[in-house]
């Protein structure tokens, strides 16, 4: 099991902790079946099965990456603690993430964490045996 810490840009985490994103609240979880992200009361779980493709992007433009964020183009989400780097994870099929998840499916999620490379790394490993 690998976690992942985010990367808190220091000037966006006083408004950040008032929606009870913290550290403390936020990581990436990769096991051998499953990837998890956790942003402060928000989750995406899904089978390492269903993970398509990873790759790092970025620099954003903070009003559209810090923060839990549904795409309007695209309907992917993101959990943006920073608006420097941050790894975009695909789905095969959409995963809920954001409030009613079961209603709102996304094909993507875009995380900010500390090392992308890594985060990286360690879904491209992964067998993905659901």
């Amino acid at each position: 099991m690998q976690r992942f810490a985010f990367a808190f840009d220091r000037r966006f985490r006083l408004p950040l902790a008032a929606i009870g994103v913290r550290p403390s609240t936020c990581e990436v979880v990769v096991s051998q079946r499953h990837f998890d992200a956790r942003f402060g009361f928000l989750r995406l779980q899904t089978p390492l099965s269903n993970v398509r493709d990873v790759c790092i992007t970025g620099p954003f433009s903070p009003s559209r990456a810090i923060g839990a964020r549904g795409s309007m183009v695209d309907h992917g989400a993101t959990f943006g603690t920073n608006a420097e780097r941050g790894v975009c994870v695909s789905f095969h099929e959409p995963v809920g993430a954001l409030l009613g998840r079961n209603r709102f499916l996304h094909p993507g999620l875009t995380v900010t964490v500390e090392d992308p490379e890594g985060l990286v790394a360690a879904l491209q490993e992964q067998p993905g045996e659901g």
